[in-house]
């Protein structure tokens, strides 16, 4: 039966700051540190470990899954990072603090680009402060200008088929460090949660996820690590 366990990265220091984050490249928190710490504790508490994982290209989500693999003194496990599994692009809302954006725009139009499946937020101006263009790491991706939800399930699901699953089906055993979407693209595909349901599905930061999936990788049973 495989096993696959998913973390959403620790506490970030724009999340404290209550700023929509997306494709911008933050650290963890002192808080968020524990958090992935206390996360790798207890994946080895409960007899868990893995043979290969997969994370994004953002400074959160891997030192999440670096934290976690020391505390779990498997540091030296193969780690695959991949833009498809960074947070969902907020385009023009990128640094913006929410409770600020509300007050300016509406508390129902910033519900709509942040809950909507598909109306994404405007998008990110060229040359803005927050433009990626430049940096390496992305170097011949096609950057979005912004994402919504949808959009975000169309990249991850893809990577999902081509390198995940398939490490899944030859018998390994999967951990993914990722962000809130791109979590909720997985768990939507893995537990076949309708359009209108998945975007109020809230993943907090640090907690393991555990799916037990069929060999078929059907979901047969999904819960926290701390509820069990």
């Amino acid at each position: 039966m495989p096993t696959l366990v998913l973390i959403r990265h620790g506490q970030s220091t724009w999340n404290l700051e209550n700023r929509f984050t997306g494709w911008w490249d933050v650290d963890l928190t002192a808080q968020g540190a524990a958090e992935a710490k206390a996360a790798g504790e207890l994946m080895a508490a409960k007899g868990l470990d893995f043979d290969r994982c997969f994370t994004s290209l953002q400074t959160r989500a891997i030192k999440t899954l670096n934290i976690a693999l020391e505390a779990m003194g498997r540091l030296w496990l193969p780690v695959e990072k991949d833009w498809r599994l960074n947070e969902r692009h907020y385009g023009g809302l990128t640094g913006l603090n929410k409770a600020e954006t509300a007050a300016k725009h509406g508390d129902e139009q910033v519900h709509i680009w942040r809950r909507s499946f598909d109306i994404p937020p405007p998008p990110l101006e060229a040359g803005s402060e927050y433009d990626l263009s430049n940096d390496r790491r992305y170097a011949g991706i096609a950057i979005p200008a912004t994402e919504s939800l949808k959009d975000t399930i169309a990249r991850v699901l893809p990577y999902w088929d081509g390198r995940i699953a398939p490490a899944l089906k030859s018998g390994q055993r999967v951990l993914i460090s990722a962000h809130g979407n791109s979590l909720r693209a997985l768990v939507k595909h893995l537990s076949a949660i309708p359009d209108d349901e998945i975007t109020s599905l809230e993943i907090p930061t640090g907690q393991p996820i555990v799916y037990q999936l069929d060999d078929a990788l059907n979901a047969i049973d999904r819960y926290y690590l701390s509820e069990r």
